[in-house]
């Protein structure tokens, strides 16, 4: 049993039969349920998903409806546990039963958590291998063709947080593997993707010019130079300015990613340059 919401919402049921979920508000509903699955979702959590500040007066009799159809629709795909229904009535609210492997959005938070672990305790390879497994698990945007209301909307900002960050561990992995060069292509996708991101545009900056391609790699500044300046008016931040030095001085290291600040900004730190 799956429940999927990192691309469109989707049942993929014990028998490998995989059911498209349609109806948006009952998917809106199943979905804050799934994000929060083993924890009660009070009423009013889940009439602000639907409905925002401004609910019907048939608000709690609508909802109730929604559950109502989740539970049939759960029932007849054969979605039941071992002790029987997944949706349960339960004060303040309802609770979904499921686990960290039965729900894509809980494994992929498991995942990424376990690889920064295993990064953290000197074990690149690895690391970067649970990263990818969890990047597998993406087919698409958060719950697709769905329209979240600020429930859901908050939870997709943390996913989509949380995937630049995975992103982040799976390069520094990498990069300690030695294969600074195989990154090349990603990173220059993700400054396309990215522009504001001054992470991948250092990343990108570094393993360019530890490459042996430092004019690309002062192109490369200057793309970020001419970004920033466009669209907030900022010169580059003081660790892109001295990646920039190195790389005319010849020289140039990876920046380590514990100097990334909340809003992607690098910090700078004093390093002793090393001769390419």
């Amino acid at each position: 049993m799956r429940f999927n919401l990192l691309g469109a919402f989707e049942l993929v049921t014990d028998d490998g039969k995989t059911h498209t979920l349609s109806a948006p508000k009952m998917c809106q509903v199943l979905a804050v349920l799934l994000m929060r699955a083993g924890s009660v979702v009070s009423v009013d959590v889940l009439i602000q998903e639907l409905w925002g500040d401004h609910p019907p007066s048939s608000a709690m009799t609508t909802l109730q409806t929604y559950i109502y159809h989740s539970r049939r629709m759960l029932e007849q795909t054969g979605v039941t546990s071992a002790d029987g229904p997944r949706l349960h009535t339960q004060l303040p609210g309802y609770r979904i039963k499921a686990d960290a492997t039965e729900v894509d959005v809980l494994e992929y938070e498991r995942l990424v958590r376990e690889s920064r672990m295993l990064l953290e305790r000197g074990r690149p390879e690895l690391a970067s291998r649970r990263m990818c497994d969890a990047s597998a698990l993406w087919r698409g945007p958060v719950l697709a063709g769905i329209a979240p209301g600020s429930v859901l909307a908050g939870h997709v900002a943390h996913l989509e947080e949380l995937r630049i960050r995975a992103i982040e561990t799976r390069i520094e992995a990498n990069e300690r593997l030695g294969r600074t060069r195989e990154t090349v292509p990603e990173l220059r996708a993700l400054v396309a993707t990215y522009p504001l991101n001054e992470w991948f545009h250092a990343r990108l900056i570094v393993a360019l010019g530890s490459s042996g391609r430092r004019v690309e790699a002062l192109h490369a500044y200057d793309d970020v130079r001419r970004v920033l300046h466009k669209e907030l008016g900022l010169e580059p931040g003081p660790e892109l300015v001295r990646i920039k030095q190195e790389i005319l001085g010849s020289s140039a290291e990876p920046v380590s990613l514990s100097l990334v600040d909340a809003s992607g900004r690098v910090r700078p730190r004093r390093r002793t340059p090393f001769r390419t």
